[in-house]
């Protein structure tokens, strides 16, 4: 069966994945047209700014819309008209955890991929590729087609694709530029072997044909659960030894940089932190815990939930030490918490170290003065809102302060904590802090960021995560 001819594209959702991807897709594919479709105005009206202010931030990012948009690039909330015209339609809308119901805590919520399949199949005029891009547990595609083939019109056929995002943020672009492999899953079938061919069609305009791997679909979902899984994991296991660094004398960079060179082993990913965050780590593990408690794995089950537990643990301990290290008590003191976003180059929150922090510091009654140079002081107050639900928002605020300038929120502060690894933190004037700080003054470096020796020279009490205090 010959693939069919991709002359249009249809992304639903303009988040994290969608936005990036399919305006890399558009920038390296001239020739087809790319349509972003969102039902959130609001983030639409973003895309498509005259001043190009984005709703994602991306290093990379938007020197590819400036490129396209307008060419071969559109960004829309009219679903409708996107589905009647696109040859192929990724689903990339939002798989949250589950917050009630069956899984709570643990499975995805899938609503909103079904909500997208059942538009797609009532909409649809013509026949479809349409291609699962969120991250989603294992079968979802199974459901996708039943409801497609269940709803569908005559001589409408629809093939299911899994081709699920291996993207970091803060590195998304160069990732899409040149990714370490491109997974596409399809069923067995001539015709699920001719859409994925259409798929991949599409990423050979730049991609090497060596680094687009093609699998079965139920295959497909499961590495991209798997990938993550495996990654955090790596990072729980390097922040476990760095407990034990801490209670030894060891040096927790001095640990991570032995094993690394072990070529089993390699370096990446063996950086202790205050812990992972992001939209995909912690969600993906769960989603793999719940998926083996229902195939009655319960030693499975265990083992992977333990790594999200080694997380929460980690940021409990460093909160901690915090409090035992300013005299057993931070109640009405000042700290300044320097990073909101879970992880540097992206104004991504979601389930940042950063609001577990704050959140301890809050109950201990600080007073907490917060600096991102990404994050917007809406997405912290909501973020603050959602992590003290019991908390009124005029308490919230009379404990923190959102400030403009690292320098701002290190004023009158007894100690600062570093909980992202943005590069102005390590060329922010010590000195200039110090001098503004009340004393002793403290900084917690939950990011091995800064020099400690330097620090502690200028007169700073330094602690790091991973090694003995200074």
């Amino acid at each position: 069966m010959a693939p069919l001819k991709v002359n249009k594209i249809l992304c639903i959702g303009a988040g994290y994945v969608g936005g990036p991807t399919c305006a890399v897709i558009a920038l390296k594919c001239p020739h087809i047209t790319v349509t972003i479709v969102d039902l959130n105005q609001a983030r639409i009206d973003a895309w498509n700014s005259a001043d190009f202010a984005l709703p994602i931030y991306e290093p990379g990012l938007e020197d590819v819309v400036r490129q396209c948009r307008g060419r071969n690039l559109f960004f829309s909330t009219d679903v409708d008209k996107g589905i009647r015209e696109a040859d192929l339609i990724f689903v990339s809308v939002n798989t949250p955890t589950k917050k009630s119901g069956v899984g709570a805590g643990f499975a995805a919520d899938l609503n909103y991929v079904e909500l997208a399949t059942r538009q797609i199949a009532a909409v649809a005029t013509s026949s479809k590729i349409v291609v699962e891009k969120s991250t989603v547990p294992c079968r979802t595609a199974e459901s996708m087609r039943t409801i497609l083939e269940a709803n569908s019109k005559p001589n409408c056929r629809f093939d299911i694709l899994s081709n699920p995002e291996f993207l970091a943020e803060g590195t998304a672009i160069s990732d899409l530029f040149s990714p370490d492999r491109v997974l596409i899953g399809s069923l067995q079938t001539p015709e699920g072997k001719a859409a994925c061919a259409s798929l991949a069609g599409v990423y050979a305009n730049w991609v090497p044909e060596n680094r687009i791997l093609t699998v079965g679909l139920w295959s497909s979902e499961l590495s991209k659960l798997a990938a993550n899984a495996m990654l955090a994991q790596r990072i729980s296991s390097v922040n476990a030894l760095s407990a034990i660094c801490e209670a030894t004398g060891a040096n927790i960079d001095e640990v991570a940089h032995a094993v690394g060179y072990d070529s089993r082993v390699g370096p990446k990913f063996l950086k202790a932190s205050v812990g992972f965050g992001g939209s995909c780590f912690q969600k993906d593990i769960l989603n793999l815990v719940y998926l083996s408690e229902s195939l009655h794995l319960p030693e499975v089950a265990a083992y992977w939930r333990q790594v999200v537990e080694m997380n929460e643990y980690q940021k409990r301990r460093f909160s901690k030490r915090v409090v035992d290290t300013l005299f057993n008590t931070i109640t009405g003191k000042r700290i300044a918490v320097l990073g909101f976003a879970f992880k540097a180059d992206t104004g991504d929150t979601r389930e940042s170290a950063a609001i577990t922090l704050i959140r301890d510091f809050q109950s201990e009654r600080a007073f907490v003065n917060i600096y991102d140079p990404q994050v917007s002081e809406t997405q912290i107050w909501s973020d603050l809102a959602e992590a003290s639900p019991t908390v009124p928002a005029e308490t919230i605020k009379k404990q923190v302060k959102i400030c403009g300038s690292a320098l701002e929120a290190c004023r009158d502060a007894e100690a600062v904590v570093i909980a992202t690894e943005w590069k102005e933190f390590k060329e922010i004037d010590w000195k200039e802090v110090y001098q503004h700080m009340k004393k002793p003054a403290f900084v917690f470096d939950g990011r091995l960021l800064v020099d400690a020796a330097a620090l502690t020279a200028i007169g700073f009490k330094v602690t790091t995560i991973g090694r003995p205090s200074l």
